[in-house]
């Protein structure tokens, strides 16, 4: 049965010539909508009370279980107004089937795939006038989460669980406009482990990212790049992206998932690649490959990838060694490959080019 979900409107929305500014500039995660979408659930009702109200503060006791032991998932998707007004998501199937594995793993109930896309789409239905216009790659920027609510502080699987979605408008991920990220190579920190979280969208999995990202940071790079826990050899991914490494012959490599997060936007470009001639191929990468096919100029481009950047350049590797330069191919704004995959991905999700794949999700 169709979750049912009860909407009481807010009162006090933002004003029109309010909202106009925000979203003329709306930045990151810093301006949102009037109203969010909440859902509980416990073992004797499951999933029950749906409701869409306005935009506010939650109250939680200081015993609520996620506070103790991060019992939590999340997602990040976007809603696109196209230039006919309407307005649609880009494969919200997928992030509710990976919110279904990371609440699995983090012994969490699951939201059937079809409730979830549901919830996204009510929440976007009422707050339409939130949706920018495409102009300069805005959207609507959407987080739906989980979370232990259970006031209960022994070790166990929560009782009390709240779904929620809020949504915030976002701008383009590149203010200053499309440019190589430089990179920092981390040797003392991991994300994950065999067996771990690491293919879990979970909070615990970018808390423990964070200290690693001071680190680039304190070397005046952009991102960190982990490598695996068992060898501190194989490369996994940047702090909240996935990477591909483009070669001379065409053919494209991706550090196989297990560890790491399997990313929408990753999946998208592996079909995306091969419709364009190029295959990709899935598997271990080590930081040597990257460091001598670099050298060699085997490696003619490096790309990391998204929700939120899409897709972007990835230049040059410092590490405690020294560095591995940007690719021959890469120019100011990435190379050629990596150019032509970020655009196709844009203009369809804007709906500026025919949706071949079937990916695109109307909502209004």
């Amino acid at each position: 049965m169709p979750m049912e979900i009860s909407v009481t409107g807010n009162a006090a929305p933002v004003p029109d010539d309010r909202l106009a500014e925000i979203l003329s500039a709306p930045g990151f995660g810093v301006h949102f909508t009037d109203h969010m979408l909440t859902v509980e659930w416990t073992p004797e009702k499951g999933w029950h009370d749906a409701r869409i109200t306005p935009y506010g503060p939650i109250t939680l006791d200081p015993a609520t279980a996620v506070l103790h032991y991060a019992q939590e998932t999340f997602e990040g998707m976007k809603a696109y107004r196209h230039e006919d007004g309407s307005i649609w998501s880009f494969r919200p199937e997928e992030n509710g089937a990976r919110m279904a594995r990371s609440s699995h793993r983090l012994a969490l109930p699951v939201l059937e795939v079809e409730d979830f896309v549901a919830a996204v789409d009510a929440l976007v239905r009422v707050d339409e006038r939130w949706v920018p216009d495409g102009a300069g790659e805005k959207s609507l920027y959407l987080r739906p989460f989980m979370f232990a609510s259970e006031k209960f502080l022994g070790v166990r699987p929560s009782q009390h669980v709240t779904f929620m979605v809020i949504a915030s408008p976002a701008g383009a991920y590149f203010k200053g406009g499309l440019k190589p990220v430089s990179l920092w190579l981390t040797e003392e920190y991991t994300r994950a482990g065999r067996g771990g979280m690491g293919a879990a969208k979970t909070g615990g999995n970018y808390a423990s990212s964070l200290v690693a990202q001071q680190e680039a940071t304190s070397h005046g790079c952009d991102q960190v790049v982990f490598l695996d826990a068992q060898e501190m050899r194989y490369v996994e991914e940047l702090g909240g992206m996935n990477m591909y490494f483009v070669y001379d012959d065409g053919h494209i490599v991706t550090p196989a998932t297990g560890t790491i997060l399997e990313g929408i936007t990753r999946a998208s470009i592996i079909e995306l690649a091969g419709k364009l001639g190029h295959s990709v191929e899935e598997r271990r990468f080590s930081i040597e490959e990257w460091r001598d096919d670099v050298s060699s100029g085997r490696i003619r481009e490096i790309f990391a990838c998204g929700t939120a950047a899409v897709v972007t350049p990835v230049g040059s590797l410092k590490h405690a060694g020294g560095e591995i330069p940007a690719p021959a191919d890469t120019g100011e704004a990435g190379g050629e490959l990596t150019g032509r995959i970020r655009s196709a991905l844009v203009d369809l999700q804007f709906g500026r080019a025919e949706d071949t794949f079937g990916w695109m999700h109307r909502i209004v």
